[in-house]
C-alpha cells in the first residue's frame, strides 16, 4: 500500500460532482488533482471552488494533461459507458455514477473492460452508504429471517407535486429527468436503479418480472421549451427472485409527503425486517424469535459503514475490489432493461 495519496480526477462537474469532491476532501489517503468537463469554464469554476489544482476540457485533455490514478465519473447518464471504457483502457481505477450505463450490453462491456484492465471499478449506488441496508444484508445472508418469502420495496419522491425541491417547471436540472430526448430513462432509470439495488443487495437476483410504466400529463402538449416531457414518472414491478420469493417494487415522483423515501420490507420463515428512510437510515426494525409469535417489532441501531467514496479509495490502496462493483451495476441495469421490455410487451419477462 503506497504512502502517497491516491490521485483522483473528477470527470463531469455538475451538481453531484460537488458531493464527490467534498467526500474525497475528507479523506487524507487521496487527493483530487484535476477536474474536467465539456464546459471548460464550468470545470475551472468547480476546481477553484474545491481547491483542485488543474481543470481540463473533456476526457481527452484530462488523460493527456495530468498524471492520476483514478477517476470519478459524474457526467449525464449517456456518457457513463464511453467515458468509463476510455478511462479503463488507460488503466485508471473508476468510480462511476449510477446507472452504470443506458443498457445491459453496455454495462456488461464495462464489466469485461474492468476485469481486463485489472483495476478497481465501482458504481456509486449511494444508498449502500446507509448502515441500515448493510446490516440487513448481513442479517438476511446469515439466515436470521429463514427462507425469504416476500419482499416489498418502494422509492417515493414528491417533486412533481411539491415545491420543496424547487420549481421543476423552470429548472433544467429537473426538466431533463422528464425528457427521453435529453437522455432520461425516467423515474425507472433515475431512482428505480437505486430501489432495485436496495432490494436485490440483501435478497439476491431477480428471475422474472412484470412491469408497468406510466407518464402522466404535466404541461400543455407535454412540453416545456425544448423539453418534451415523455419519460416515465411512475413504475410498478411485480417480480420473482431466484430464491423463489415474490415481491413488488414501485417508484414515483408523484407522492406528496415523501421528499425522498426508500422503504424495504423483507419477510421470511423466521421473521421480518423493515427499513424506512423517513424514520431512520442508521437502523431497522425486526420481528423475529419470540417476538414473531407476539407480532412485536424491535428497533435495532446498525453499526456505522464506510461510504462508497471511502470504500473506493481503500480498495485502490489495498488492491481488493469492494462493493458495489460494476457487476452490481450491470445486474441492476439488466433488471431495468427487462422492465422496459415487459412494459412494451405488456407481459412478464425473464431477467
Amino acid at each position: 500500500m503506497s504512502k502517497k495519496p491516491t490521485r483522483i480526477a473528477i470527470l463531469g462537474t455538475g451538481g453531484m460532482a460537488n458531493v464527490h469532491a467534498e467526500n474525497f476532501a475528507k479523506n487524507k489517503d487521496c487527493q483530487v488533482v484535476a477536474a474536467a468537463d465539456v464546459d471548460l469554464a464550468r470545470a475551472r469554476k468547480f476546481a477553484k471552488k474545491h481547491g483542485i489544482p488543474q481543470a481540463f476540457q473533456g476526457s481527452d485533455a484530462l488523460l493527456a494533461g495530468v498524471d492520476f490514478d483514478a477517476v470519478s465519473i459524474v457526467t449525464p447518464d449517456a456518457f457513463h459507458a464511453p467515458l468509463a471504457l476510455q478511462c479503463l483502457k488507460a488503466g485508471k481505477h473508476v468510480l462511476c455514477e449510477k446507472p452504470l450505463a443506458l443498457n445491459a450490453p453496455d454495462a456488461n462491456r464495462m464489466v469485461t473492460a474492468a476485469r481486463k484492465a485489472g483495476v478497481i471499478a465501482m458504481v456509486n449506488l449511494s444508498y449502500r452508504d446507509w448502515p441500515a441496508i448493510q446490516a440487513v444484508a448481513k442479517l438476511v445472508r446469515k439466515g436470521t429471517l429463514g427462507e425469504i418469502r416476500h419482499v416489498e420495496a418502494s422509492y417515493l419522491q414528491a417533486w412533481l407535486v411539491s415545491s420543496s425541491w424547487g420549481n421543476w417547471r423552470t429548472t433544467p436540472a429537473w426538466l431533463w429527468r422528464l425528457s427521453s430526448g435529453h437522455g432520461s430513462k425516467g423515474v425507472l432509470g433515475d431512482v428505480g436503479v437505486h430501489i432495485v439495488d436496495f432490494a436485490t443487495f440483501p435478497v439476491g437476483p431477480i428471475s422474472s418480472l412484470f412491469c408497468r410504466l406510466k407518464t402522466f400529463p404535466k404541461a400543455p402538449g407535454n412540453r416545456i421549451g425544448e423539453y418534451k416531457l415523455d419519460a416515465n414518472d411512475s413504475a410498478i414491478i411485480n417480480l420473482e427472485f431466484q430464491n423463489g420469493a415474490l415481491g413488488t417494487i414501485h417508484t414515483t415522483r408523484w407522492c406528496g409527503g415523501h421528499a425522498n423515501r426508500l422503504h424495504l420490507k423483507i419477510a421470511g420463515t423466521k421473521g421480518s425486517v423493515d427499513i424506512d428512510s423517513d424514520r431512520t437510515t442508521t437502523g431497522y426494525r425486526i420481528c423475529s424469535g419470540a417476538n414473531l409469535h407476539k407480532d412485536l417489532w424491535k428497533d435495532v441501531e446498525a453499526p456505522a459503514t464506510p461510504t462508497n467514496y471511502l470504500r473506493f479509495v481503500r480498495a485502490i490502496r489495498s488492491g481488493k475490489q469492494d462493493q458495489p462493483d460494476f457487476v452490481a451495476g450491470a445486474e441492476a441495469q439488466k433488471v431495468l432493461d427487462a422492465c422496459i421490455a415487459s412494459d412494451a410487451k405488456q407481459r412478464p419477462v425473464k431477467v
